[in-house]
C-alpha cells in the first residue's frame, strides 16, 4: 500500500488482499477517469483517506483497468463505493455522495466490532 496521502490506487492482487477475510475495514471507490461524478468526489475520497488513516483504509479501483473485479462484484454504475470489513461487503453506496455523509459511514465502519 502507498504511504503517500490520499486514497490507495488498487491493482487486482492488492484488491484481493485488502478485501480478503481477516482484512480490516476498507472503502473501495470504483471509478473511471471519464466519469464526471467520479472526478467530482475524488478530492473528498482523498481527504477521507487522510482523515481515517489507521482506522479505515480508503482505496480506488479504476474499472477500465480492472473491469473483471467490477464485473465480479456487480458494479453497474459509477461511482460505486463499497465498504468491506473482514472480507465481507457491509455497505454499497452508488453516486456522488457528499463528504459529511461519507465520513459518517466511515466512522460507523471504524466502530464495528472486530
Amino acid at each position: 500500500m502507498s504511504t503517500s496521502s490520499g486514497a490507495v490506487h488498487l491493482t487486482a492482487p492488492l484488491f484481493d488482499t485488502l478485501t480478503a477475510p481477516g482484512a480490516g475495514p476498507i472503502l473501495v471507490d470504483f471509478w473511471a477517469s471519464w466519469c464526471p461524478p467520479c472526478r467530482a468526489i475524488a478530492p473528498a475520497i482523498d481527504a477521507l483517506a487522510d482523515e481515517f488513516a489507521g482506522q479505515v483504509a480508503v482505496a480506488k479501483l479504476d474499472i477500465d483497468a480492472h473491469g473483471e473485479i467490477a464485473e465480479r462484484l456487480g458494479v453497474a454504475s459509477i461511482p460505486t463505493l463499497i465498504l468491506f470489513d473482514n472480507g465481507v461487503e457491509v455497505e454499497r453506496l452508488v453516486g456522488g455522495l457528499p463528504k459529511p455523509e461519507l465520513s459518517d459511514r466511515l466512522t460507523a465502519l471504524a466502530a464495528r466490532p472486530s
